[in-house]
C-alpha cells in the first residue's frame, strides 16, 4: 500500500430517487424519478454530518448511517485505509417507502470509496455491489444510470457479482404523480407475504405484461400501459399493507390517469398520467378521491429523469 497517497477532492453526488417493478417486471425494472438527496463530502479529521430536508434527524445520525456504513464496509473488503469524512447531505426522498433510498444511500457510499479509496472500479461492479447489498439489481441500476433500466445479477458468486444493466430511453414524456403515505413499509415485511409458488398463469401473464410494458416505455406507447401494468407476482399480496394501492387503482382510465403501481415494495404509489390530460385535474380528482376513502397522502408531481448518480460522479 502506498505512503505518498494525496488527500483526494471533494465528491459531489446527486442520486435520484427511484420506483421499481413498475407492475409486472418484478426484481428487473425500475426507474429514476427526478428528486434526489444531494451529497458533499470531502476529507475531514473526523466524521461528521449535516443534514437538511426529508428525514433529517435519521440522515444526520452518525450512529448505523448506511452511506457511512457502506463506505466503510467497501473499503475495508479493499484493504485501503479509512479517510474520515465530513459529509453535507440534503434529502428529499422518503424514506422506507418504496422510494430507493436504501439503494440510493448504498450506491452514495460505494461512490465514497470508489473516489476516496482511488478503486478502479466499472459501473457494472458499482452497480453490483449496491446489488449485492439490496439483494435485487432493479432500484441500483436506475439509479445510478438514470432512465429506465432493465437489469440483472451475473457472477459465479456473491462477492464476484456484478449486473448487467440495459438502460432505455422512454420515448416521449411520461409524467408521474407519486403518492407518498405517512406510515413506512420495510422490504423484508413487504417479502413476507409473497408466496414461494406462483402457478403457470400467472408466470406466463407476468411475462407478457412486461414486454408489453417495455414496448410502451421504447415506441411511445401510453396506450398501452392500461394492460402492461398489470402484476399477479407482487402486488395482489402486498396490497393488504398498501391500502393506497386500490384505492388509486380504481382512478384508471379517469381524468388523465393511465395505471397506478406499488412504487417498490410500498407502501408508495405510482401513478402514470396521460400526458394530453390536465395534471391539475388529474391532481384534483385524485384528492377527491383519496378523501372519499378517508385516506390520506402527500402528492408528489415528478417525470422520469435520464441522469442518474454516475453523471455527477463522473464530474468529480
Amino acid at each position: 500500500m502506498p505512503s505518498n497517497r494525496r488527500k483526494r477532492p471533494p465528491l459531489r453526488l446527486r442520486l435520484p430517487a427511484t420506483s421499481a417493478n413498475l407492475g409486472p417486471a418484478f426484481d428487473a425494472a425500475a426507474l429514476a424519478m427526478d428528486f434526489y438527496i444531494k451529497l458533499d463530502a470531502r476529507p475531514a479529521q473526523e466524521f461528521s454530518i449535516h443534514a437538511t430536508g426529508r428525514d433529517r434527524e435519521i440522515c444526520g445520525a452518525l450512529q448505523d448511517h448506511l452511506i457511512l456504513n457502506t463506505y466503510r464496509e467497501v473499503l475495508e473488503a479493499a484493504g485501503w485505509p479509512l479517510t474520515p469524512l465530513s459529509l453535507n447531505i440534503a434529502n428529499d426522498i422518503p424514506i422506507g417507502k418504496g422510494c430507493g433510498s436504501s439503494a440510493a444511500a448504498r450506491l452514495a457510499g460505494i461512490a465514497l470509496a470508489v473516489h476516496f479509496g482511488r478503486l478502479r472500479w466499472t459501473d457494472a461492479q458499482i452497480v453490483g455491489e449496491a446489488s449485492r447489498r439490496e439483494h435485487h439489481p432493479d432500484n441500483a441500476s436506475a439509479c445510478w444510470m438514470g432512465g429506465l433500466t432493465v437489469a440483472r445479477m451475473s457472477g459465479s458468486t456473491e462477492d464476484a457479482a456484478e449486473a448487467q444493466v440495459a438502460c432505455i430511453r422512454p420515448k416521449g414524456k411520461w409524467p408521474l404523480l407519486l403518492a407518498v403515505p405517512e406510515q413506512s413499509l420495510s422490504t423484508e415485511e413487504a417479502r413476507r407475504v409473497l408466496p414461494a409458488e406462483y402457478s403457470r398463469a400467472d408466470a406466463v401473464t407476468n411475462v407478457q405484461n412486461s414486454m408489453l410494458l417495455l414496448a410502451a416505455f421504447t415506441q411511445g406507447r401510453p396506450d398501452l400501459l392500461s394492460a402492461a401494468l398489470e402484476d399477479r407476482i407482487h402486488q395482489p399480496y402486498r396490497a393488504p399493507l398498501c391500502p393506497l394501492l386500490p384505492c388509486l387503482q380504481e382512478l384508471k382510465g379517469k381524468e388523465g390517469v393511465l395505471g397506478a403501481v406499488l412504487s417498490g415494495a410500498g407502501p408508495s404509489v405510482l401513478m402514470f398520467l396521460d400526458p394530453r390530460a390536465s395534471r391539475q385535474k388529474t391532481r384534483r380528482l385524485v384528492v377527491a378521491h383519496l378523501s372519499r376513502s378517508r385516506l390520506t397522502s402527500e402528492l408528489v408531481s415528478s417525470s422520469i429523469t435520464l441522469r442518474g448518480a454516475r453523471s455527477s460522479f463522473a464530474k468529480s
